[in-house]
């Protein structure tokens, strides 16, 4: 590399802002929406995770664990670690097929839909809390483009979304 006039040599990390890198945003995002979803839920002890795999297996009865981590975007051996969790707190439960019984299919139980109900308007207040910097237009703008991020680097994640339900508006 060329030295830079009366700084010494060019270091890799002078050309990098923190400030100008998506990735360092959306990181930090990430970690503000948890918060707030776990001050919102921390009366049920839910967490996000737990939340979408539970709401996502109350929805579809009978869904294997492998379609589970599919369509919530995480790898199996996580999956199965919250469905013990879950379990063990008598909010679901795991069956093996009867036609396959290699496969466990997961169903909600009772009292894991007494904690869905009980838990709703917690997690939309943490949704309205995340979104409340942006006006309404900036919101629906905001959903659409991180629905159109996330949807075309799908592919790169260690556990790719299988879900086809959540698809971004054309442009």
């Amino acid at each position: 590399m060329p030295p830079r006039k009366g700084n010494g040599p060019r270091r890799p990390a002078d050309a990098i802002d923190l400030d100008t890198l998506p990735g360092y945003f959306i990181r930090r995002q990430q970690q503000i929406a948890v918060a707030i979803f776990l001050e919102e839920a921390e009366r049920q002890a839910l967490t996000p995770v737990q939340f979408a795999a539970l709401l996502t297996v109350a929805r579809q009865p009978a869904l294997d664990q492998r379609s589970l981590a599919a369509t919530i975007g995480l790898d199996t051996s996580t999956v199965a670690s919250v469905i013990d969790r879950l379990e063990a707190r008598h909010l679901m439960r795991r069956q093996p097929s009867l036609e396959d019984r290699r496969l466990r299919l997961l169903t909600a139980t009772t009292e894991g839909l007494a904690l869905l109900d009980e838990v709703e308007p917690g997690v939309l207040r943490a949704q309205e809390r995340i979104m409340a910097p942006l006006s309404a237009t900036e919101k629906q703008e905001f959903l659409k483009l991180l629905m159109k991020l996330v949807q075309g680097n799908n592919g790169y994640s260690r556990a790719p979304s299988a879900s086809s339900d959540r698809s971004a508006a054309e442009d």
